[in-house]
């Protein structure tokens, strides 16, 4: 089996700790804790939260003064959730949400397993491709945040409507067309499975694909890779991520011009694979096939068994 992990400069990016939150010039980062969440909120950053939980959940409890987003409406139809929404849509669910370029968003999920944090990830990817400068995902969730004992509101957030504009950037977007190329030679890219190895091997399918596979030629790295067993936040030591790379058996980095393509079943787990490969890890030239195999089988789309 073919596996990649690009992620030896993950400590780097995660070295400091909640004291550099409090620091004169705050770098931001893309993953912070809850400390780090509560000073960028509160210093010159004015982060605004943006919870992506279920209603009802975030009824319950939440930080005071979030936005509620469900991650549904980041998504596409039931036939094919992994889509794009329209670029009205997306427009919608911003505005709704208070989201403006230039303010600092941090996104909140439920975070109650590895397979959860693709929900942030995902909602991170989207609105970096909508030109929000600077976003971060709560590691650890909510969870983390009642954990370290900090406030939780019931009340309703009152949220002021940005008048912000939005469309998905391609930069860090591959298509369908796009992964036809790269499937039949005539793109220089990696094509990277986040699936658990049943799916890569051919041995499962989502409900929704119409074939069980891969795509030819593609690698395998599963989304929950990134984190320690039964924990909910992206491992972050040096130790753990020299490990994971000695297991995955990357030896390299990407040639010049050479993208790597992060695909599931709908563009979930791979969100966190693109996100830690991306935006944590620093690596150029990262792009999430959104649809991932369920839009690719449905479309007539050929998958292989590894």
């Amino acid at each position: 089996m073919k596996s990649i992990f690009a992620f030896l400069a993950l400590a780097a990016a995660l070295v400091a700790g909640p004291a550099a939150a409090t620091a004169p010039e705050l770098k931001w980062k893309p993953l912070v804790t809850p400390a780090e969440a509560l000073a960028a909120m509160t210093n010159e950053h004015r982060a605004h939260i943006v919870d992506i939980r279920a209603p009802i959940d975030f009824k319950k409890g939440h930080i005071a003064g979030a936005a509620n987003a469900p991650y549904h409406t980041w998504r596409g139809p039931n036939a094919n959730p992994g889509a794009l929404i329209t670029d009205a849509a997306l427009t919608e669910v911003l505005q709704g949400a208070g989201v403006e370029r230039a303010r600092p968003v941090i996104v909140v999920n439920r975070a109650q397993g590895a397979s959860d944090f693709g929900a942030a990830a995902r909602v991170y990817w989207s609105l970096k491709s909508a030109g929000v400068e600077r976003i971060a995902i709560l590691n650890g969730g909510m969870a983390a945040w009642r954990d370290a004992g900090y406030d939780v509101s019931v009340a309703p957030s009152p949220i002021k409507r940005s008048g912000i504009e939005a469309s998905f950037s391609d930069q860090w977007l591959i298509d369908r067309a796009g992964v036809a190329d790269v499937v039949a030679g005539r793109m220089d890219a990696r094509l990277v499975d986040a699936r658990p190895l049943e799916f890569f091997e051919g041995r499962k399918k989502h409900g929704k694909a119409t074939e069980a596979g891969t795509l030819k030629g593609a690698l395998h790295l599963i989304h929950s890779a990134w984190f320690a067993k039964d924990d909910v936040a992206m491992v972050s030591t040096p130790e753990a991520a020299a490990e994971i790379a000695k297991r995955a058996g990357y030896d390299g980095a990407l040639t010049e011009g050479e993208t790597l393509v992060s695909f599931c079943n709908t563009g979930h787990w791979a969100a966190t694979n693109w996100f830690a490969l991306s935006e944590v890890a620093g690596i150029e030239n990262v792009k999430l096939y959104p649809e991932s195999l369920v839009g690719w089988t449905a479309a007539g789309g050929e998958v292989v068994s590894q």
